[in-house]
């Protein structure tokens, strides 16, 4: 089974939700804040997508610009990186979309083509 997890306010997310339903591509949902995926989850998340690590924070976040993590993640041991992601649902970057094996981080059209058509 396919796994959303997205913020349902977030633009980002309801083009991604329009496309998996446009698709016939059934999933669950899962919000992110209110059930943010763990440590061990977001590390096989980030191991199964391929992408540097840093690409799971959602950058234009609030929270990311408080903690000033622009700065910070360069020289941030990816353990304590991980921690920090399993602690808040806003910092990681979203929709992630996932069936276990696969990963898609974000919403561009051509990546769900390719992963979940």
């Amino acid at each position: 089974m396919i796994q959303f997890i997205h913020y349902p306010k977030c633009t980002t997310c309801k083009k991604a939700q329009k496309w998996l339903n446009d698709n016939g591509v059934s999933y669950e949902e899962v919000h992110i804040v209110e059930q943010p995926p763990t440590k061990e989850q977001i590390k096989s998340y980030w191991q199964a997508s391929g992408q540097p690590l840093k690409k799971f924070f959602n950058t234009s976040g609030m929270k990311y610009r408080e903690l000033g993590l622009k700065d910070k993640l360069a020289e941030m041991p990816e353990d304590e990186q991980l921690t920090l992601l399993a602690s808040d649902g806003m910092l990681i970057k979203r929709p992630i979309v996932t069936d276990g094996k696969k990963v898609t981080l974000g919403f561009k059209e051509s990546d769900f083509e390719q992963t979940w058509k």
